[in-house]
C-alpha cells in the first residue's frame, strides 16, 4: 500500500527522494517497501508518520500482542514479527528497499536481563542480517544515547565521547551498547547502515508510557513532591522521527548521530512540566543516599511479584551524572533542527490529558 501524499509541492527532503529515484528511472509509486520495526511503539509510530509524509511505501512490523492504537490513520502493510524469531524477520524483510529498525525493549528494570539482551542485541543483528540477505539498499538502526559515554564535568557528550561497557549502568544501557557495537561491525564489513542515538523523547502517543513519559505524567499530575540533582536531554518525539528520515536520506554509512533537544537539570524540567500542567513544582531536594533504601525496597517487592519499581538502584546510579548531549553533528550533517523542549512537554501533557491519563 502506498502512503497518500497531499499537496503539489514536495518539501526539500521529499525532493531528495524524487531525485534519487529519477536517477534510477523509478517512479515514486514503484518504490519498494520501507520496513519499520517497532512501528506500534512511541518512537516507531512517529517514524512511520514521518516516512509516510515523505512518500515512502510502508511495511510496519509489530508483535502479535502489540497494541495498534498508534497506527491509526497510517496507510501501510502490517506484518507480524518478533526480534527473537529470525524466520519472521526474513519474511518481513522480503522485497524491501529500506529498513528503519526502531524496535527495542526499553525498560530500566527487568526481571529477566537475558530476555532484554536477546531482543536488543541478538534481534538487532538478526534483522540487519536479514536486510542484507534481502538486498536492502540502506538501513537505519535506532540506538540510544544510553550507548554513549558521559563527561564527568557535565559538558555535553557527543558521538566521540569515550565509553567503556563496564562503566555503563544497568542491563538496558549494556544491551544498547552491545547492539551498537555489533551494528558498527556490520557496517565495517560493508553493510550500508546509519546509526541514530535519540536522547529522551517526549510527546504524543506515549501509550505505555516510556520511563521518561512516566516521569512527565507523574509531574503533570502533581505526584512528584521531591527530586534528586541530575540532568537529562529532552527532545520532541517527532523531531527524533524526523532525524531517522534524515539519517536515511543524508547520513553517512557507519556513522552515529545524536538526536537530542535541550539539556535540563531535573528540577528545571519538572518545573517546566508543572508550569504547563498548572501544578506546583517539587521543592524538596533529596540526596541520592536518602532514596537508596526506597529503591531497594521497591526492587525487592517487584521480585516477589509486585508492581514494576518506580525507582531502582540503577536509576540512582545513573542520576550521579548529568546526561547531557550535543546534537551538533546531526545538525551540521543531516540538517536536523529540533524544536524547543517546551513544545514537547506541551504536546505530551495535552495527549495524556486528552486520553484520560491525566485527571
Amino acid at each position: 500500500m502506498v502512503a497518500t501524499i497531499r499537496g503539489s509541492t514536495p518539501n526539500p527532503a521529499r525532493w531528495a527522494i524524487h531525485r534519487r529515484l529519477n536517477q534510477k528511472g523509478i517512479a515514486l509509486t514503484e518504490l519498494q517497501p520501507t520496513l519499520v520495526t517497532g512501528a506500534s511503539g512511541f518512537v516507531g509510530s512517529a517514524v512511520a508518520r514521518v516516512l509516510a509524509a515523505r512518500g515512502h511505501r510502508l511495511r510496519l512490523m509489530v508483535r502479535p500482542t502489540s497494541r495498534r492504537d498508534n497506527l491509526a490513520g497510517v496507510e501501510a502493510e502490517i506484518v507480524v514479527g518478533d526480534l527473537t524469531d529470525p524466520a519472521s524477520l526474513a519474511r518481513a524483510m522480503e522485497g524491501c528497499q529500506y529498513l528503519v529498525h526502531v524496535a527495542a525493549d526499553y525498560r530500566i528494570w527487568v526481571p529477566d536481563p537475558a530476555a532484554m539482551l536477546r531482543a536488543n542485541v541478538d534481534g538487532s543483528v538478526s534483522i540487519l542480517r536479514a536486510a542484507a540477505a534481502a538486498g536492502v539498499e540502506r538501513s537505519v538502526y535506532c540506538s540510544s544515547v544510553a550507548a554513549l559515554g558521559l563527561r564527568a564535568d557535565g559538558v555535553p557528550a557527543d558521538e566521540t565521547t569515550p565509553v567503556a561497557e563496564v562503566a555503563l549502568v544497568g542491563v538496558y544501557k549494556k544491551s544498547k551498547y552491545q547492539a551498537e557495537q555489533a551494528v558498527l561491525a556490520l557496517a565495517r564489513a560493508g553493510q550500508d547502515v546509519v546509526i541514530v542515538n535519540p536522547a529522551a523523547p517526549v510527546g504524543p502517543r506515549d501509550i505505555k508510557p516510556t520511563p521518561t513519559g512516566k516521569m512527565i505524567l507523574d509531574a503533570a499530575a502533581g505526584r512528584v513532591p521531591a527530586y534528586v540533582d541530575t540532568g537529562l536531554n529532552v527532545v520532541h518525539v517527532d523531531d527524533v522521527a524526523e532525524g531517522h528520515a534524515l539519517a536515511l536520506e543524508r547520513g553517512r554509512a557507519g556513522e552515529k548521530y545524536i538526536l537530542g533537544g535541550e539539556n535540563f537539570r531535573l528540577l528545571d524540567l519538572l518545573t517546566l512540566v508543572c508550569e504547563v500542567a498548572g501544578k506546583r513544582p517539587p521543592r524538596v531536594r533529596l540526596p541520592i543516599s536518602a532514596v537508596l533504601p526506597v529503591a531497594m525496597a521497591m526492587e525487592a517487592l517487584a521480585r516477589l511479584g509486585g508492581p514494576e519499581p518506580l525507582m531502582t538502584r540503577d536509576h540512582l546510579k545513573m542520576a550521579r551524572k548529568k546526561m547531557f548531549y550535543s546534537s551538533a553533528k546531526a545538525v551540521s550533517e543531516l540538517g536536523y533542527s529540533p524544536r524547543p523542549a517546551r513544545a514537547a512537554i506541551e504536546d505530551a501533557v495535552a495527549w495524556f490529558r486528552a486520553n484520560g491519563r491525566l485527571r
